[in-house]
């Protein structure tokens, strides 16, 4: 299984954990909101859940189906969470491009 993270994969985990550290609930549209709000990025639904079946498909994020709410019509939203192979892969990422930015001086 590939555990290397690509740029949207770790943005998508960024957005699912600072959800769940407020309580907000890690929902597309919370995280699509939350990746616009703090990149710039316009992103749309399509590719939020993809990236998101991907990320659950390789064991990085769990989902459930929330209750059912009076303002989507008592559609119920699929919510996610960060698993900790999730949260390894993330620091792994983080990691890996902290070493890659650190400048080191050799001597000639």
């Amino acid at each position: 299984m590939r555990r290397h993270l690509g740029e949207f994969e770790q943005v998508l985990l960024y957005a699912v954990l600072h959800l769940q550290e407020t309580d907000a609930g890690a929902a597309g549209p919370a995280i699509r909101q939350i990746i616009e709000r703090r990149t710039g990025r316009a992103i749309s639904p399509g590719a939020i859940y993809t990236g998101m079946t991907r990320l659950e498909e390789r064991g990085f994020v769990s989902s459930a189906l929330g209750e059912p709410t009076p303002e989507r019509g008592g559609k119920r939203k699929r919510l996610y969470e960060m698993r900790a192979a999730g949260a390894a892969a993330l620091k792994a990422a983080e990691t890996s491009l902290a070493r890659m930015a650190k400048l080191e001086r050799t001597k000639a």
